[in-house]
Formats: structure tokens, sequence, C-alpha cells
């Protein structure tokens, strides 16, 4: 349950944010860190929802 709550959040808020495969292929830098933040939100999403609730 946690953890595919985490993968939809994370794929959730990469849309929301614009962050694509063009974004990846441009910038990879950029990308990694935009999608390492989202990963660090998401983690204290589920943690606090589920793990810690």
């Amino acid at each position: 349950m946690a953890k595919s709550l985490f993968e939809r959040l994370v794929e959730d808020m990469k849309q929301a944010q614009g962050i694509t495969e063009q974004l990846k292929a441009e910038n990879q830098f950029l990308w990694v860190q935009r999608l390492n933040n989202i990963r660090a939100c998401a983690k204290e999403i589920v943690e606090k929802e589920i793990i810690f609730s």
C-alpha cells in the first residue's frame, strides 16, 4: 500500500511540475534535482499518512 501510494504521488507530481523525458534529454542535472525533490516530498507524505499515523 505504501509503495503504490509513493509511486502514484511521484507520477502525479512529475506531471504537475512538467518533469518530462524532454527535460531529461535537455538538462539531465535539473531533471535529477527535481525528481529527487519530488521523491523526498512523496516519501514524507507516505510516512506521515501511513507509517506514522
